[in-house]
């Protein structure tokens, strides 16, 4: 406990959690009471972007790191005008920080956006109490401080799938963005589906000299391609990406058309555009120490994360066995291919061949994708960091190439250079049927070739 907080003196405060269990501890933010899905994050740095990453819109954060708040909140750190999150979780909050960037404590921070927050929690204990069970509802309460009421009234609470998280934090109106910096680049013109977009990733992309036209999340393609754009950005945000059917139509519509890139979020939308599935993992990856592993290098990378769902490959079509080491059948751990060194590739009832090119090495769940007929590609974690590392970072200037027309924008494919490219199928050609992870007969062939504010 922080002595010099005067931890006696603060709010009492309670967090109950669905499956009964509740934590005792004090007030570091808000009055009040707030419910939401419990998640934790176990980056060790980077809280205040963390609390202002729109992403954990209609979330209680857990941080696993012990102390938190030691260098304040400074004016250039946060992602977003303001935080998105339910509650915060805290084992020891610091009220009194040392930074000569810092404008002002964490604490007084939480308490001036009105987000409510527990510190004096076992933190450890927490997060494997949801990493057993899973992410779970829950609320933090200074005003209800009885265990059984407070857990009653979670258990009586809306899911975080019940409500368009997305439209709560994404832009109201149409907004441009210029190119940063001096760079003697000719500037491309990108219109950026805001779904939450952080501010991390909104300069980066700009730092490639992107002028970025965003727009709402609901904003149809019509309108989309009325910009005059070069490419399109899916962006990341929060929820079920079920939730959110207007982004979906308009990527289903603009794959194909434009250049696009897709980030967390964005990479669920592609996949449901191109008429595959998303899962729920069981509690999500929220933290910068994931490793991830770049099919097409073979090298590993250490990346930030902030997601509740994933696409499932093999719902995107069967295997391409010339273009899969020979195989054609789908395994539900994707580390199978990680061990071979193989960049699998499906066939694509909507935009021909699908490439599976990264693979989280925790779980063995899907990280990227490129859609080889289509000029487009994604990925679940976050290549800006803010916070976290900086390894992925060079899939920024990979959307700048795709934009620039070169065709190794990812990286060298000599498997693929001696096949013949397959454009990608009619508009309305069939859903594509979710495919069987037993091994298949024979395989289907390719479709032939035919005619909040920032």
């Amino acid at each position: 406990m922080n002595l010099l907080a005067g931890a006696d003196r603060l709010p009492r405060a309670l967090l109950a959690l669905e499956d009964g269990s509740c934590y005792a501890g004090q007030c570091c933010g808000a009055e009040g009471e707030a419910f939401g899905e419990l998640v934790f994050n176990t980056s060790m740095t980077g809280y205040q972007e963390i609390v202002t990453d729109p992403s954990y819109a209609g979330q209680i954060v857990t941080l696993t790191y012990p102390q938190v708040g030691n260098y304040g909140v400074t004016a250039s750190d946060g992602q977003a005008a303001a935080p998105a999150l339910r509650a915060l979780v805290v084992r020891d909050m610091c009220f009194e920080p040392s930074n000569w960037q810092s404008v002002q404590s964490l604490p007084d921070y939480l308490r001036q956006e009105g987000v409510v927050a527990i510190q004096g929690v076992d933190t450890r204990a927490l997060t494997l109490r949801v990493r057993e069970a899973g992410a779970m509802r829950a609320a933090v309460s200074t005003t209800d401080l009885d265990p059984r009421s407070l857990v009653a009234r979670v258990r009586a609470s809306a899911g975080i799938g019940s409500h368009n998280h997305v439209a709560d934090v994404s832009v109201g109106e149409r907004t441009v963005l210029s190119p940063l910096g001096t760079a003697a680049v000719r500037p491309r013109r990108v219109v950026a589906y805001d779904c939450g977009m952080k501010r991390g990733i909104a300069d980066a992309l700009r730092a490639r000299g992107f002028e970025l036209v965003v727009v709402p999340w609901d904003t149809p393609a019509e309108k989309a391609l009325a910009q005059a754009p070069d490419a399109a950005f899916l962006s990341n945000g929060p929820g079920n990406p079920q939730s959110v059917g207007a982004t979906q139509e308009a990527t289903r519509a603009l794959l194909g058309r434009l250049p696009v890139f897709g980030i967390c979020l964005g990479t669920q939308l592609m996949a449901l555009a191109a008429g595959g599935s998303v899962l729920k993992l069981p509690y999500g990856h929220h933290g910068g120490n994931e490793p991830v592993m770049n099919l097409l290098t073979g090298k590993v990378e250490v990346t930030a994360q902030n997601h509740n769902y994933v696409p499932d490959f093999a719902s995107l079509g069967p295997l391409v066995p010339e273009l899969s080491g020979g195989e054609a059948r789908h395994h539900d751990d994707l580390r199978h291919w990680s061990r071979r060194r193989v960049a699998p590739v499906v066939a694509n009832g909507r935009y021909g061949r699908i490439r599976l090119t990264h693979v989280n090495l925790n779980d063995g769940s899907l990280e990227g994708l490129q859609f080889l007929d289509a000029r487009a590609f994604c990925l679940q974690y976050h290549p800006e960091a803010a916070p976290g590392p900086s390894d992925s970072s060079y899939a920024f200037d990979s959307f700048r190439r795709l934009v620039d027309g070169e065709a190794d924008y990812l990286a060298p494919a000599p498997e693929l250079a001696a096949t013949s490219p397959v454009p990608a199928a009619a508009s309305h050609a069939p859903e594509p049927a979710a495919a069987s992870h037993a091994p298949a007969a024979s395989t289907p062939a390719v479709p032939a070739p035919e005619g909040r504010s920032l």
